[in-house]
């Protein structure tokens, strides 16, 4: 899996390609760590275009970064690009109504 990250005016966008598994998971979360405690940004949009597949431990990952955005209302994570197989596992999950889901980057940035 690689995982870049891009800091903006309003957020930071995180982008991953490839597979979000329980090996892989750590360095995403490693990679919102470093947004949300070393620069103190709670707005972020996760690029989630080039990824393949994603199991329970990326999930978890998902969800603990969306409770620490939305801690006190400081802001929240949305997910751009999300194929349809990765959307359909977080559908099958029960995911769908914790997240804002964009077709693209650009929009996700936007929105905030």
């Amino acid at each position: 899996m690689e995982v870049h990250t891009t800091h903006h005016k309003r957020c930071s966008v995180v982008s991953a390609a490839g597979r979000v598994d329980s090996q892989t998971a750590p360095e995403l979360a490693q990679a919102f760590k470093e947004i949300t405690e070393e620069n103190d940004v709670y707005k972020i949009v996760l690029d989630m275009a080039g990824v393949e597949f994603i199991s329970s431990a990326g999930l978890r990952v998902l969800i603990d970064v969306q409770k620490t955005c939305r801690r006190w209302n400081r802001g929240e994570l949305i997910l751009a690009g999300v194929p349809k197989v990765i959307y359909d596992a977080l559908d099958l999950a029960g995911f769908i109504p914790l997240f804002k889901f964009f077709d693209d980057v650009t929009s996700a940035v936007g929105s905030f």
